[in-house]
């Protein structure tokens, strides 16, 4: 398998349009017989099992693998089983420039195992609707889409080699949000929505691995960096309240008292003290 983060280096940078989107399905035990690729493609696999040969080496087609191939390639496949074997493929045109590494990376046909997600598959539905725009506008979000489905393809695959779970990778990136989103005002609905999830979906990952209900991570996350705060200097109580999300401050030291049991002029109080026993 090709090196993940030469991946996304190659499609971050590159100079590259996509020509085509198709969704096919094909029926049980059906052969595709030998042909030769003329274009850049990807193929996603969303349902069924097929056996496929490309330039003579064997992949086995399942549920969330994705497979790229090169123009000039040989290619074969047989679906296996009872079920239809449906797939998205995504052609794209390379704009080689001289002595271009990036498509000589890309002349080589291999195989991604990111697993089944419910969010790729929205996102290949997205871009196969969208895929005959035309003019500047359309064509950038057709990319943007697609840059989206290769950031969710090498963020499973890396998901997986590093033994975590999809669920798991999506909360990782909620905490990252409300790391810097928390002076804002968030609720579990907009959480939720952003991570492509149901709020009852979401709290239940969300507590799963790390807890917390995502709402009292949030009060958590906020009263850990008052506390910050009210270490650091002498700054109000109230501005302390409004850069850590609350606009009423009373509001702010009833929260604040509940978390750690003292008010927050209070618990400065005692920093103080602290620090002067220290020196003395």
């Amino acid at each position: 398998m090709m090196d993940l983060d030469k991946i996304a280096e190659i499609f971050a940078g590159g100079s590259y349009e996509i020509a085509n989107v198709q969704r096919l399905v094909i029926q049980p035990k059906s052969i595709l017989r030998g042909f030769k690729t003329v274009q850049y493609g990807f193929l996603f696999i969303v349902r069924g099992e097929a056996k496929m040969h490309v330039n003579g080496t064997a992949y086995d087609l399942l549920p969330g693998t994705v497979v790229h191939a090169a123009p000039g390639m040989q290619m074969d496949s047989r679906v296996i089983g009872q079920s239809e074997l449906e797939y998205f493929i995504v052609f794209y045109r390379w704009n080689k420039h001289g002595n271009d590494t990036a498509a000589v990376e890309l002349d080589t046909h291999f195989k991604l195992e990111p697993g089944a997600n419910p969010r790729l598959l929205e996102a290949l539905i997205m871009i196969q609707q969208k895929a005959r725009a035309t003019g500047g506008i359309g064509k950038l979000h057709v990319k943007e889409l697609f840059l989206g489905i290769m950031h969710q393809v090498l963020v499973g695959c890396k998901s997986r080699e590093e033994g975590r779970s999809p669920g798991q990778k999506i909360i990782e990136e909620a905490i990252a949000y409300i790391s810097g989103h928390y002076m804002e005002p968030l609720t579990l609905g907009e959480l939720a929505e952003l991570h492509d999830m149901s709020p009852k979906q979401f709290s239940y990952f969300f507590h799963k691995y790390t807890g917390y209900r995502p709402i009292d991570y949030v009060i958590h996350y906020r009263m850990e960096r008052a506390r910050e705060l009210l270490k650091a200097g002498s700054y109000p109580i109230s501005d302390i309240a409004v850069s850590v999300g609350y606009a009423n401050p009373l509001y702010f030291s009833r929260m604040f008292k509940k978390k750690f049991g003292v008010s927050p002029s209070a618990y400065r109080e005692q920093e103080e003290s602290h620090k002067d026993v220290g020196q003395s």
